[in-house]
């Protein structure tokens, strides 16, 4: 079983919060692609960006979570990917209107079980990083409910609580795996 686990959800769900406190738990993790890739084009004047170009975007991600994917090899125990290749992948079927291509997540597995991080209006904010509003966040979550057990991925959604109690939520629910 893959020590890859993911978390992943709704926008503005806490999902970043939650990873800093994993790490801050010792945990290896690997940060959002999608926002990494938001500072690395605002930072060049690039366009691959998700309200300029989304496919551009898209296939950045991809390239940057495969990269991430592998790097990751040299961690020991668990390590905490925000987001990552799967999301990317749920991402470019979605615009392209395809299934998901099954290959190319065979060449990435994960941990069967998938956090996800349901809406929660009261943390939501949009940044320069985060433009789109909290209906295409809830829509973004209600593809990844779809698509990640459509892939075999047991979906755990991470309770509403403070963000340590939701890290032993994690620890807890992996330790009993």
């Amino acid at each position: 079983m893959s020590r890859y686990v993911i978390i992943s959800g709704c926008s503005g769900g806490g999902k970043s919060t939650l990873i800093d406190e994993l790490a801050r738990r010792g945990h290896a993790t690997v940060p959002e692609p999608g926002r990494r890739v938001v500072r690395e084009q605002q930072a060049s004047g690039g366009n691959a960006l998700p309200w300029a170009d989304t496919r551009a975007f898209v296939d950045r991600i991809l390239a940057m979570a495969r990269a991430d994917y592998a790097a990751a090899a040299a961690n020991p125990g668990w390590t905490f990917f925000d987001r990552g290749l799967f999301d990317a992948v749920s991402a470019l079927g979605d615009l392209n209107g395809t299934p998901l291509p099954a290959e190319l997540l065979a060449n990435y597995p994960y941990h069967r079980q998938v956090f996800l991080t349901p809406p929660w209006p009261a943390l939501y904010a949009t940044d320069g990083e985060r433009r789109h509003g909290l209906a295409q966040a809830e829509a973004e979550y209600h593809r990844l409910l779809r698509d990640y057990p459509a892939q075999g991925y047991a979906v755990i959604e991470i309770p509403q609580l403070p963000v340590p109690a939701r890290a032993a939520f994690i620890e807890e629910t992996l330790a009993a795996t």
